[in-house]
């Protein structure tokens, strides 16, 4: 699959770290460290502008390593960028640990992944056909 990118971030492309990968890591563009106190938010830029192909969307995801040494996440994750969306890729991190953590340029901050994606049409019924779960929600199958 090719997507045409405009790189503004005076850096490498995202590159797939294995060949088994799924996604790639997308750096931080900045003029200056971002500063993110504990449960402070920021839009982190990455200077890179997408065009998807139709039928795909680009999900934003955290990186493991940072979350979990560090306590630093993608807050609306995943996030999606539409295939029609034409400006520049920004991540929205959080920070929720107890530290403060400074973003710098050019340091991997997130995952993108390429996903094919179907368009629905609704149609409107009376009732839905019965399944074994039935209205059963958060928690109804168990904890084992």
């Amino acid at each position: 699959m090719t997507v045409k990118v405009v790189n503004k971030s005076g850096g490498a492309l995202p590159a797939y770290a294995t060949p088994l990968s799924a996604g790639m890591d997308v750096r931080a563009c900045l003029d200056a460290p971002v500063m993110l106190k504990p449960l402070e938010r920021a839009m982190i830029p990455t200077g890179l502008y997408l065009e998807i192909p139709a039928g795909y969307e680009v999900q934003v995801r955290p990186r493991s390593g940072l979350a979990a040494k560090k306590g630093i996440t993608v807050l609306n994750a995943p996030g999606t960028i539409d295939a029609d969306y034409r400006g520049e890729v920004k991540v929205i991190l959080v920070n929720l640990s107890g530290e403060p953590f400074t973003v710098e340029n050019g340091e991997r901050i997130a995952q993108l992944v390429l996903a094919r994606h179907e368009c629905i049409e609704w149609k409107s019924v009376g009732e839905l056909s019965a399944s074994e779960r039935g209205d059963g929600g958060f928690g109804s199958t168990g904890r084992k």
